[in-house]
Formats: C-alpha cells, structure tokens, sequence
C-alpha cells in the first residue's frame, strides 16, 4: 500500500494558482508532522513547507507569501495551495510525513509553470 500519494499538479501560466493534495493511508497522529519538498531540473530536493500535528507551518522564504500549507486531519490528507506561481515553482513536488513511527514519502508530481 503506497503510504502517500499526491495529486493536483500541472501546468499553469505564471501568476497563476495549483492546489496540491497529499492523502496518507495511515491516519496522521498528533505527533507526526508533514511537509512538502520539491526537486527542480538538475537541482537537489529542497524542502518548501512543513505543517505540525498542532497547526505550526514554516515555509521556505521565497514561498512564504504565496503557499498555504493546511491539514485535514478527517480526511487524512495535507494540501499545499500556491499562489502567484513563478516559473521557478517548476518542479516535482513530493510531499512527507515523519513522526515517532513513520518516514513516508509520496511519488511526487509535476508541476510547470510557463513564463
């Protein structure tokens, strides 16, 4: 069973929105946390946005004002809305959860955004 798969990429013209969803299939526990990374052609997976069991999110500072990180703990899925997207966006998304008894990565999915 994966543990985690993503959905909502695509392409879109810069300025433009995307909504990403991650569901687990193991409920997401208090103290686990979940986040976003991201791999941009022929660079190295850097992460983007966390979201704790509490409600705490941290962003990268060059998505911070753009990307809202949330959870839907019901639904045991995380969503990553960005806005304003830039053709530095462009990448494959993946996104995680990793607590006390889980280090979960999802597939990943594209995301390009056209200048």
């Amino acid at each position: 069973q994966v543990p985690l798969v993503e959905s909502g990429g695509g392409l879109v013209q810069a300025g433009g929105s995307l909504r990403l969803s991650c569901t687990a299939s193991d409920n997401i526990r208090g103290d686990d946390a979940m986040g976003w990374f991201r791999r941009a052609p022929g660079q190295q997976r850097v992460w983007v946005a966390t979201v704790t069991g509490n409600g705490f999110t941290n962003y990268l500072d060059s998505v911070k004002d753009r990307f809202t990180i949330s959870i839907d703990n019901a639904k045991k899925t995380m969503f990553l809305q960005m806005n304003d997207l830039k053709p530095e966006d462009t990448a494959v998304y993946y996104c995680s959860a990793w607590g006390p008894s889980r280090d979960d990565w999802g597939q990943g999915i594209q995301v390009t955004v056209s200048s």
